[in-house]
C-alpha cells in the first residue's frame, strides 16, 4: 500500500470519527442542557441570551431531597428518596418478571408452535400496540375491586403484564435465529427438554436478553399515565414527582426540575453503558450467517 492509500484512508477515518463526534454531539445537546441547568442559580437558568459559563451550584440537588420554609426557615425532606427506591424497585421487578415469564413463553412459541401459532403471537402484540389511555378506565375499576389501587403488587403486576408482549416477542426473534441441529444432538444424546433450555438455548441469547432488558427498562422508566392515576403516596414513581414540581406560585423552577432529571436519567445511562456490549450483539443478532 502507497502512502498516498494510507493517508487517503487514514483521513477518510478521521473525517468519519468528526462526523460521527459532531452526530453525537447534536443528539446528546439536550441532555448536556439539562444538566449544565441543573447546577445554576434560577437567575442563570432563565438568562437571555443562555449562559454557558457560570458559577455551578448545588442547592437545586438539595432541593430535590429537602425544601426549605420560607417563613420559618426549616428543611422538610420532599420524599423523593422514597419516589426513587420506587421507581427503581418497580421498575426492575415488573421488568425481571416479565423477561422470566417471557422467556419461557417465547422458547414454547418457539420451538412447540400451536395451531394457529402468529395468530396467537398478533393477539399478544396487540395488547402492547394498545394506547394505556384507552385501558385506563376498566384497570382503573378492577384494581378498585380488588384493593389493588396505591399498591406495590397491583402496579408491579400491571407493568409486567405490559411489558410481557415485548419481551415474548424480541426473545422468540432470538430462539428462531439459534441453530436447531445442536439441540437435536443432545436431545439424542439423552438430554430433557429443561436441560436442552437451559444449558444450550439460553447461553446463546444473553444478548438478546440484555436488549430486552434495556429497552423493557427504559419504557418502564419513564411510564407515566398508569403511575399517575394508580399509585399512591407510597408508591409514588419519580415521573409523578416530577409533572407535580412544575408550575406553582413562583412559575417553572427550571434548575429544581433539571436537577430532577438529571437524577433520573442516571439509572438508566448506568444500566445501558453496563449492557452497552451486549446490547450492540442483541440488536444485530442474526443479521450475520457464521
Amino acid at each position: 500500500m502507497s502512502k498516498r492509500q494510507f493517508r487517503a484512508i487514514g483521513t477518510g477515518g478521521w473525517g468519519r470519527t468528526l462526523g460521527a463526534a459532531v452526530i453525537s454531539l447534536i443528539y446528546f445537546f439536550p441532555v448536556l442542557f439539562i444538566i449544565l441547568t441543573a447546577f445554576k442559580t434560577r437567575q442563570d437558568a432563565l438568562s437571555w441570551p443562555v449562559k454557558f459559563v457560570f458559577a455551578p451550584t448545588l442547592s437545586n440537588f438539595v432541593s430535590v431531597f429537602y425544601r426549605v420554609s420560607v417563613e420559618g426557615g426549616d428543611a422538610e425532606a420532599t420524599g423523593f428518596g422514597l419516589y426513587f427506591f420506587n421507581s427503581m424497585f418497580i421498575g426492575g421487578t415488573s421488568v425481571l418478571l416479565a423477561l422470566i415469564i417471557g422467556t419461557a413463553a417465547a422458547y414454547g412459541f418457539s420451538r412447540f408452535p400451536l395451531r394457529g401459532n402468529e395468530t396467537y403471537l398478533f393477539m399478544i402484540l396487540t395488547t402492547r400496540m394498545m394506547p394505556p389511555i384507552i385501558a385506563i378506565i376498566p384497570i382503573f375499576v378492577l384494581f378498585r375491586i380488588f384493593g389493588l389501587s396505591g399498591t406495590y403488587v397491583g402496579i408491579i403486576a400491571l407493568y409486567t403484564a405490559f411489558n410481557l408482549p415485548f419481551s415474548i416477542w424480541m426473545v422468540k426473534s432470538f430462539f428462531d435465529d439459534l441453530d436447531r441441529d445442536i439441540e437435536d444432538a443432545a436431545r439424542m444424546d439423552g438430554s430433557g427438554e429443561w436441560r436442552v433450555f437451559k444449558k444450550i438455548c439460553l447461553p446463546q441469547v444473553y444478548a438478546g436478553l440484555a436488549a430486552t432488558f434495556v429497552f423493557a427498562v427504559i419504557l418502564t422508566w419513564n411510564e407515566f399515565v398508569f403511575a399517575l392515576l394508580l399509585s399512591g403516596t407510597q408508591t409514588r414513581t419519580v415521573p409523578v414527582q416530577i409533572v407535580r414540581t412544575i408550575g406553582g406560585s413562583m412559575g417553572v423552577d427550571w434548575g429544581l426540575l433539571s436537577a430532577l432529571e438529571t437524577l433520573f436519567i442516571i439509572p438508566v445511562v448506568l444500566v445501558t453503558f453496563a449492557l452497552q456490549n451486549q446490547l450492540l450483539r442483541g440488536v444485530t443478532f442474526g443479521t450475520i450467517r457464521r
